[in-house]
């Protein structure tokens, strides 16, 4: 599926819409001037509110699971609006899934 590509910019959320943030791996692709989001990046999260019972459960980071199918940057598939990705905790389980709501709207992939 088509969709805008990702850069540290873009707002990302966990599924307890704690905000996300892309630490970009690569500096040599460029949209708007700032580096594509690739699908092995490190995507951190932070202040999740998510609670397992009464034990603290926050995701802490996002995994892409499903990035682009065709567009890659430096050999590695990079990231999409409709890409989709799930948030872990620190001992990595899956916490549910992550939320690209706003991207730069100029380059879309697929």
């Amino acid at each position: 599926m088509p969709g805008p590509l990702v850069h540290p910019g873009a707002t990302i959320q966990c599924a307890h819409l704690a905000p996300a943030t892309v630490v970009p791996s690569q500096g040599r692709v460029l949209v708007g001037g700032a580096p594509v989001a690739l699908a092995t990046d490190q995507v951190n999260v932070v202040g999740c509110p998510f609670m397992a019972g009464s034990k603290p459960q926050p995701c802490v980071l996002v995994r892409w699971v499903v990035p682009a199918a065709r567009v890659k940057a430096m050999g590695v598939p990079v990231v999409t609006q409709a890409s989709a990705g799930i948030g872990q905790s620190v001992e990595q389980i899956p916490q549910g899934p992550a939320v690209v709501s706003a991207a730069q709207p100029r380059v879309v992939g697929t």
